[in-house]
């Protein structure tokens, strides 16, 4: 995304009498990346739907209050990632590990019928699915989204140190899940 157009999506959603077009402008630049970073937290289309459509009511709502500060991506991100946050709190644990469990079992399933490199796709997702969140996140925005972990640092109001040891520490887990699974 330019610079260019992300100041003057800026501008039309502080403005009134622009807001709407802004906001229109807004979510068609970034529904897509933003659809797919709650899709990989989440796993379920459902659920990544009902998110980003939390997410722009948000954006919408409190559009004045963006300062500018950082990226518009960078704001949308947080929020994005904050409303995942909300929904696994929501969430009982035991109904999302279950769900999780027959996902896999599903998966596991459907492998027979996939060529290798479908095959090596899948487990590459469960071991990202049984990361923390918290290393879910950091790897999703770093390997999928490829931001910098100063952009990662503001969206989740952490330091980078400590975003770069999560990330460390996610991607050892993807390797022993892969290796071990292999």
């Amino acid at each position: 995304m330019s610079e260019t157009t992300d100041a003057s999506i800026t501008s039309m959603i502080k403005n009134p009498d622009t807001k709407d077009k802004g906001f229109l402008l807004l979510m068609n630049t970034y529904k897509k990346p933003i659809y797919w970073h709650i899709r990989r937290l989440v796993v379920s289309h459902e659920d990544a739907e009902d998110i980003l459509q939390e997410t722009f009511i948000l954006v919408y709502r409190f559009a004045s209050s963006f300062k500018g500060d950082s990226k518009i991506s960078t704001w949308l991100y947080r929020i994005a990632t904050n409303e995942c946050f909300r929904y696994f709190k929501k969430k009982d644990n035991n109904i999302r590990y279950e769900g999780f469990i027959a996902e896999s079992a599903a998966m596991e399933q459907a492998e027979t019928d996939m060529e290798n490199g479908e095959v090596m796709l899948l487990k590459f997702q469960q071991a990202i699915q049984r990361l923390p969140e918290r290393q879910k996140i950091v790897f999703n925005l770093r390997y999928y989204d490829e931001l910098s972990y100063e952009d990662i640092a503001k969206i989740l109001n952490s330091s980078v140190s400590a975003l770069k040891t999560n990330y460390h520490l996610a991607n050892e887990k993807v390797k022993k899940y892969l290796i071990e699974h292999a």
